[in-house]
């Protein structure tokens, strides 16, 4: 006998209690997606004790017949959602339901944009969808046992939602978890069997098991559980695998593209891959969460598959792989092991990178997946070598070629000179900046396209990335340009670069005269081998040690300001004039000052003078 535990009142956390206000109060015109989340819930609740099932013996024979029921009591204004799931300790219940003191509830509220369809679309990503009930309900009752546990061992919760909860004991013989809801009075025109069921279609149609709506005289099942992803291909449409796509991700907005693959020989396994249409709100952020896929055996949910199936790069993709042929009592350690699972991956890499090609000749829709999964795309060309050249066609960028469209390596290629071999680019902050580079001067002079790259990936890319095709990668703000060691410089111009250099004394590596620049009077340029300026800032900026790396400065001996600090005589004043240059030079290339307030008194001097004279 399990001992009875006496009635308990608690308190919301603050974080629960600012969200329950947000579902009463912000997505009333998403009313529905309580039923959605709720039936999500009950679904992973069936999955979980199917896989439980397989390494627990107490278990076994518990995890036949799950199904999801719902019935309506429009009298007394109640919907109950019933499963014979895991269930949940008292415990868990606290935990899951109770407090929810996790960073998913913190930025969930974090991640709102006002937008209330937007914002309700957020919740399934948090693991807050429970407290969507609250949109519709005044009142929710939760009973629920876990599976493998005594009758006596029921929880029964209870909220108005308005900051605190009750846990009682519930005498439960039967496993899993019950949910009713009160209804508030201006939603009870949803408590009737044809907005239910038009819901269940709409957002859960292909959840995995049975979901079963109770009736006058019999009880129906709406959704279609059989396993889509096992189907035959002509035996579905656009609709079948949009719908699909719908209830496995909770994204309303169509996938850009998907595969559906059967693998037959001796390991036999099925693939069903989706490019979303837009990224989730944290991708940049959450490199390791890679959930994107769902890894089923013989149809037994067994976990989010993450970097057993998907690289980082890929941590876009959605899905679900089904294999038929790994024994079902392995665990999730031996499966990550598995000699078939590493196939699966490659054939998921495989699959996913055809899809992407076939995308990407489509050009409206390859900008939308662009912009929405380009910068994480990239990431590909650092970590996967064995597909480094088909990932590097894949990418795109902006350029000084007349034209709004971002171009491809092999766009560039194609418009070189059959004489060049040189790709040449220029990574900035950003596109204005890299727009306005002294270092693209004579390159535009000269008619020679340069890549504009602006994404902060783009450091590491071209790091990894030598070259294409045969052609060399090549930055133009690194190392001397052969047009300069062609240039026939005049003594004079050589003595003010070591003039320079000797005012300027330990900031740089050495001065010299260059062509490189037409409007600019000077520039700051770093060895082909050392970091480039942008790589030093992101490198401080993320608390690294950066390793002293003086750059090289280059002076336009036609420029006027350069002319006027040939001719100065005062020594300090040249110095003053000198740094001046460095300092415009360093800020030009997004790099940062050791002494700014240095730089601000030596403009003001040369506002003073100038105004004086």
């Amino acid at each position: 006998m399990t001992e009875t535990v006496k009635s308990e009142v608690r308190s919301f956390d603050a974080e629960v209690h600012q969200l329950l206000s947000l579902m009463v109060n912000a997505l009333y015109s998403n009313r529905e997606i309580f039923l959605r989340e709720l039936v999500s819930n009950a679904s992973d609740a069936c999955d979980r004790l199917r896989f439980a099932a397989l390494t627990d013996e107490s278990l076994k024979g518990l995890d036949q017949d799950l199904a999801i029921d719902i019935s309506l009591d429009e009298t007394a204004g109640t919907l109950t959602i019933r499963d014979n799931g895991i269930g949940m300790n008292r415990e868990e219940v606290i935990e899951n339901i109770g407090t929810i003191a996790r960073s998913g509830t913190r930025r969930f509220l974090e991640s709102l944009s006002g937008d209330r369809r937007k914002d309700a679309q957020l919740i399934g990503q948090f693991g807050v969808g429970f407290y969507s009930a609250f949109v519709v309900a005044d009142s929710v009752t939760l009973e629920t046992r876990k599976a493998g546990d005594t009758a006596d061992a029921g929880i029964r919760w209870t909220s108005d939602g308005q900051g605190e909860y009750t846990l009682d004991s519930a005498q439960r013989p039967e496993q899993g978890t019950e949910i009713t809801l009160t209804f508030k009075e201006d939603h009870r025109d949803l408590l009737n069997p044809h907005a239910i069921r038009r819901i269940i279609e709409r957002y859960s149609n292909h959840i995995a098991f049975p979901i079963r709506l109770a009736g006058e005289e019999e009880t129906d099942t709406v959704n279609d559980s059989q396993a889509l992803w096992a189907r035959p291909k002509s035996e579905l449409g656009e609709d079948d695998y949009t719908g699909f796509y719908t209830s496995l991700t909770g994204d309303p907005e169509k996938p850009l593209s998907w595969a559906h693959h059967h693998v037959e020989g001796s390991q036999q396994y099925s693939l069903l891959l989706y490019v979303p249409g837009r990224a989730p709100f944290d991708l940049m952020v959450n490199r390791d969460e890679r959930e994107g896929l769902k890894l089923y055996i013989q149809r037994v949910f067994i976990m989010d598959a993450a970097e057993e199936l998907l690289p980082r790069y890929l941590r876009f993709m959605r899905g679900v792989v089904d294999a038929s042929d790994l024994p079902l009592n392995v665990s999730r350690e031996i499966l990550q092991e598995s000699e078939l699972l590493d196939r699966i991956r490659q054939t998921v890499i495989k699959r996913s990178l055809d899809m992407l090609e076939k995308l990407a000749g489509e050009e409206s829709e390859w900008d939308r997946f662009w912009e929405q999964f380009g910068p994480v795309l990239k990431e590909g060309v650092v970590e996967d070598p064995a597909n480094q050249e088909r990932l590097a066609a894949l990418l795109r960028f902006d350029s000084t070629r007349d034209g709004e469209s971002r171009i491809s390596l092999d766009d560039y290629i194609a418009g070189m000179a059959e004489d060049e071999d040189t790709i040449w680019y220029l990574t900035a902050d950003n596109l204005k900046a890299a727009r306005s580079s002294p270092h693209l001067e004579s390159f535009r002079k000269n008619g020679t396209e340069v890549l504009l790259l602006t994404d902060r990936i783009d450091e590491w890319l071209t790091a990894h990335l030598g070259e294409y095709k045969g052609k060399q990668l090549r930055s133009v703000s690194r190392g001397r340009l052969e047009t300069d060691e062609k240039e026939s410089f005049s003594e004079d111009d050589r003595k003010l670069a070591g003039r320079v250099k000797k005012a300027l004394d330990e900031r740089v590596g050495d001065v010299r005269p260059s062509s490189r620049l037409t409007e600019s009077p000077s520039c700051a340029v770093v060895d082909e081998s050392a970091l480039s300026l942008q790589m030093q800032k992101m490198l401080r900026q993320a608390g690294q040690e950066v390793p002293e790396n003086k750059p090289d400065m280059e002076i336009n001996p036609t420029h006027p300001l350069v002319r006027r600090l040939a001719s100065e005589t005062d020594d300090k004043h040249f110095a003053e004039l000198a740094h001046l240059l460095l300092d415009q030079a360093l800020l030009a290339e997004g790099g940062e000052l050791a002494d700014p307030a240095a730089y601000v008194r030596r403009v003001n001097d040369l506002l003073v003078r100038t105004l004086d004279s």
